[in-house]
């Protein structure tokens, strides 16, 4: 199941990658009979709504070997888990306030041998190391989201893309998107906007987005 959505926009996948994504289901399956990490409702679709959702990122900019991520209110380990078995050469730290799930998210990341993932319990707002890029799915305002990560970013550029901020969202996000703007220091370049159906055409998308903040 998981590897018929993931195929089909993604057909340079290795032999290892597939078996890394196939692991998922059942994994997460296993896991949320005893914590709430992805919605009951949403177990079913976990191929679209939450491993093909993360993998947008990947369609937006392939990383350099050597980035450094960081993956903000995990939650279950997305975008992180199913982008670090995409970039198996990027350095991904994920981290979310609710240490259970971040114990989940470690145990998953290691039962699949991903050994470029580090899950951590804590808040963003207390870390002090840098990164090339923070990325997220809606876990607050853009706003407050500037405010808790911009510090934690690396001046520089990834592959031609400047480091920065890249958010998953669904929604008119034109009022968050001007609150950004205003967040952000004045010789910053502006957010941009990208519609994720035009890279998986699957409805599940429709209304959902890719913001990318360059620092």
């Amino acid at each position: 199941m998981v590897l018929s959505f993931i195929n089909r926009y993604f057909p340079e996948l290795s032999a290892a990658q597939e078996r890394q994504f196939e692991q998922l289901e059942p994994l997460y399956r296993e896991w949320n009979e005893r914590i709430n990490l992805v919605s009951r409702k949403d177990i079913d679709a976990l191929a679209e709504r939450h491993i093909l959702h993360s993998l947008a990122i990947a369609k937006f900019h392939r990383f350099a070997p050597d980035t450094a991520i960081l993956d903000v209110g995990t939650g279950g380990g997305f975008p992180g888990i199913p982008l670090a078995i995409f970039f198996p050469e990027c350095r991904f730290t994920l981290v979310d306030a609710i240490g259970k799930k971040i114990k989940a998210v470690q145990a998953v990341a290691d039962a699949v041998g991903l050994k470029n993932v580090t899950a951590i319990h804590t808040r963003c707002e207390s870390m002090q190391q840098a990164f090339d890029f923070v990325v997220s799915r809606a876990v607050t305002d853009l706003p407050t989201f500037v405010g808790w990560v911009w510090r934690l970013i690396k001046v520089g550029a990834n592959q031609g893309l400047p480091n920065g901020i890249i958010y998953l969202k669904g929604g008119d996000l034109q009022e968050e998107l001007a609150k950004t703007v205003k967040k952000l220091p004045k010789n910053a370049l502006p957010p941009e906007e990208f519609m994720i159906n035009e890279w998986f055409d699957n409805e599940f998308f429709t209304t959902k987005k890719l913001i990318y903040l360059p620092r």
